[in-house]
């Protein structure tokens, strides 16, 4: 296969939401990527980079424009090590991590596991690998805890107030003493919320639309009233594959619009874009343990220094997304629409 640009990527965690979409817009570039995640057989309808492939349905009719291999981070390092080994590349970005706040509290275990012990273990490795430029770790911003001091700037100055928080802080600042100790060559990047047309359907966007669109109940946890800001995936996409070219090892990086919205108020705009009452569905629940205020990232220098800038306003990425569900609707309808856990 003859490639436009000859740049290797692996992809860690490539069928999740955002590894997914990643996955798809370096294949728009033609770059040669590979992908390793712990789920095999996922519905094409949350792989997007399968979306425009209207003849395809599996990992395997990509051919050598993707390579795939399902490995377990927490089981399989020694196949994985075996794999980047065997492809060299260039750039490896890290999706992977133990997700979902609410119920870390539940089996605290599984995610210092998967997102502190298992990812130190493949770390080691990887700083003795010569032929890697640079490590991109997906982190989050939960690691700051709530932002109540208004829009913060990139830092290290942690103060998580969940399991799966705790878990995300360690590992940074594990990777932050390996820059520090061996030059490795490490980028942060945390992000606002991501949504858009392919995310998992326990998520706040995809739920609400469901939920509108089914008639069942939405327990809305605390009335909805933190504050977050959302922004759509392909923006995030546009700007991480800038930060795995041009980034310099060490540096962290805030992806976020410039706007924040309260839960709350996103459900209504949802229900006004679908004409739909907010009050025929949505019913209002405890705060959920741990749950913090906000999180707002000053993202000015992604803007400054990569002149990034995202392209969609919260409205059309929730038409984009409202789109998504209503043409996988019959689909939708038959996948579970809550967090399993996975061991």
């Amino acid at each position: 296969m003859s490639l436009i640009n000859n740049k290797k990527f692996l992809v860690i965690g490539s069928n999740s939401f955002s590894g997914s979409h990643f996955v798809k817009g370096l294949l728009s570039k033609s770059y040669f990527v590979c992908g390793i995640s712990r789920s095999k057989n996922i519905n094409k309808v949350f792989l997007p980079y399968l979306w425009d492939r209207d003849q395809e349905s599996s990992l395997e009719s990509i051919g050598n424009k993707f390579d795939f291999k399902s490995y377990d981070l927490n089981n399989n390092l020694d196949r994985i090590i075996e794999f980047i080994d065997y492809v060299k590349p260039e750039y490896i970005v890290n999706f992977a991590a133990q997700g979902m706040v609410a119920e870390s509290w539940l089996n605290p275990t599984h995610w210092y596991k998967t997102n502190v012990i298992s990812q130190v273990a493949l770390h080691d490795e990887l700083r003795k690998r010569k032929f890697l430029k640079k490590y991109v770790h997906v982190s989050t911003p939960e690691v700051y805890g709530s932002t109540n001091r208004g829009w913060i700037k990139e830092n290290f100055d942690f103060c998580p107030s969940t399991p799966y928080a705790v878990s995300r802080a360690s590992c940074d600042l594990h990777l932050k003493s390996f820059y520090e100790a061996y030059d490795f060559p490490v980028v942060f990047t945390r992000s606002a919320n991501v949504f858009g047309p392919g995310q998992q359907l326990y998520r706040i966007i995809p739920k609400t639309i469901l939920c509108a669109l089914s008639g069942k109940d939405l327990n809305l946890h605390g009335g909805g009233l933190s504050e977050r800001s959302f922004i759509n995936i392909a923006d995030v996409v546009d700007a991480t594959i800038e930060i795995c070219i041009n980034a310099e090892p060490g540096s962290s990086w805030h992806l976020s619009t410039t706007e924040a919205i309260t839960i709350r108020e996103l459900v209504y705009r949802i229900c006004n874009l679908l004409n739909i009452e907010f009050e025929s569905f949505v019913k209002v629940n405890e705060e959920r343990l741990g749950k913090d205020q906000s999180y707002l990232l000053d993202s000015s220098k992604a803007r400054t220094k990569l002149n990034w800038r995202e392209k969609f306003t919260l409205d059309e990425g929730l038409k984009q997304t409202i789109r998504w569900v209503k043409s996988n609707l019959i689909t939708l309808n038959k996948l579970p629409w809550e967090y399993i856990h996975k061991l």
